[in-house]
């Protein structure tokens, strides 16, 4: 390259300047950190070949790049990623790809069920909310990026949107039980078996459907002790799980890499606040059918 080309051409400390943003915006389009540094680097090697005299706003150039290559992905998945869950969760990553523990991380600070729902969207609902919603791009700007008007990128958003509040009506006593599934939660996380046996009902009955195992048949698992110790089992797997709405209900949402794997249900004694019944579900009719929303 020339030294009047070289001019032209996106510098690689202003591209780093911009990665964070990038990453960010790439990582709520494409629900992982790895996918989301790879379109960054698909982003990088588009622009420093491109001739950068004319741009005059690089940090909205960038963007437009890696949104339409974020797009491309995500228009190009057939189906969701089939790889077992323990794939999911191991440790072993090429080196300098993210850890599960910084996947989760970034998951935690975006909001892992907003990355599940994120994910029930098309490909143009997700990039309008995401840009819109989250990084106020105009709809303008929006529109040029998808080829659309802006009143058709606005609709796209505005859909998007009542996808993430849900559509079931908010369940009663809903605080009271956030509470007991908030509290599941973080002693799950913690593997703290005797904080999970003081939130579970004596006679708590779990059943996870032939998915979850598998199994032929449905699983069932009666008393405290028994289920506090299967929540045990799977605390690395708590890592990747969030609080969200399920049909208007607190639940549980488990989701490595922002791809939903299954959630739990909880049925919540009134009068104590105890949790009597846990529901694992995993099937993807019944997934599909549940009203998934942001809590």
């Amino acid at each position: 390259m020339n030294e009047k080309n070289l001019e032209k051409s996106l510098r690689a400390e202003d591209f780093e300047a911009h990665r964070p943003h990038l990453r960010a915006v790439a990582h709520r389009m494409l629900g992982s950190l790895a996918e989301a540094d790879d379109a960054v680097q698909e982003t990088w090697l588009r622009a420093s070949a491109a001739d950068t005299s004319e741009i005059v706003n690089t940090g909205g150039w960038l963007t437009t790049i890696a949104t339409r290559t974020c797009l491309n992905a995500l228009r190009s998945r057939a189906t969701r990623r089939e790889e077992e869950l323990e794939t999911a969760y191991g440790s072993d990553r090429p080196d300098g790809r993210p850890s599960p523990e910084q996947e989760v991380e970034a998951a935690d600070a975006v909001g892992i069920a907003l990355l599940v729902v994120l994910d029930t969207l098309t490909p143009d609902e997700r990039l309008a909310f995401v840009l819109h919603d989250l990084f106020a791009l105009p709809f303008d700007e929006i529109a040029a990026i998808l080829e659309r008007s802006p009143a058709s990128a606005r609709q796209l958003a505005s859909r998007a949107r009542r996808r993430v509040k849900g559509t079931a009506p908010a369940a009663p006593d809903s605080t009271r039980q956030r509470q007991a599934v908030d509290a599941f939660l973080a002693a799950s996380r913690a593997g703290d078996f005797e904080a999970l046996v003081t939130l579970l009902h004596p006679d708590v009955v779990l059943t996870a459907d032939p998915a979850v195992i598998p199994t032929p048949e449905p699983v069932v698992v009666l008393g405290a002790h028994t289920v506090a110790k299967g929540a045990m089992a799977a605390t690395g797997r708590a890592q990747f799980t969030g609080l969200a709405l399920l049909d208007g209900f607190p639940g549980l949402v488990m989701a490595p890499q922002g791809q939903l794997r299954l959630v739990l249900a909880f049925t919540i004694e009134p009068e104590t606040g105890l949790i009597t019944a846990v529901d694992v579900i995993a099937e993807p009719r019944r997934l599909a059918a549940l009203d998934l929303a942001v809590a």
